[in-house]
């Protein structure tokens, strides 16, 4: 069998669950031009609490359905430097968390980014896809109705 036989169709976007993050069904956007993924944030910043680093971010905007103005803060994250869609290098935080598409959960990294001007506010690059996926962008959804949607 050849080896993208084995891998799942995916379309340039869909919807997925990040279940750390408490997020279901938030639009993605696939974009094979980008390594690393990312996630629209607001608010970042990095603080100093009991002599520990941390971040501490909120996710998406108001207008979003899945908004909690609450933010969130941790100690497990790195910053890297990634390359923007300007050709620009630049410093962001990078978080690890899981996604779920097509019912399965798999590691990802996530750079948080402004992504306010974008449509979508996650963006899914060639880390996440890379030996999973084959993009057919002449499809929508397809993890979405996967799922039953």
């Amino acid at each position: 069998m050849r080896p993208w036989k084995r891998k799942k169709v995916i379309g340039r976007t869909d919807c997925a669950d990040f279940p750390l993050l408490k997020l279901k069904e938030v639009s993605i956007k696939i974009d094979t031009g980008a390594y690393t993924s990312s996630i629209h944030c607001d608010s970042i910043e990095e603080i100093k609490k009991k002599n520990k680093k941390v971040i501490r971010f909120v996710l998406l905007d108001p207008y979003h359905s899945q908004y909690k103005k609450k933010p969130i803060e941790t100690t497990e994250f790195e910053v890297k430097t990634v390359r923007n869609s300007f050709g620009q290098d630049e410093e962001r935080y990078v978080i690890s968390t899981e996604i779920i598409l097509f019912n399965q959960i798999f590691d990802i990294d996530l750079s948080l980014s402004d992504r306010s001007d974008m449509k979508y506010p996650i963006l899914i690059g060639r880390k996440l896809l890379a030996d999973r996926f084959v993009v057919d962008v002449t499809k929508t959804n397809l993890s979405l109705k996967f799922k039953g949607k």
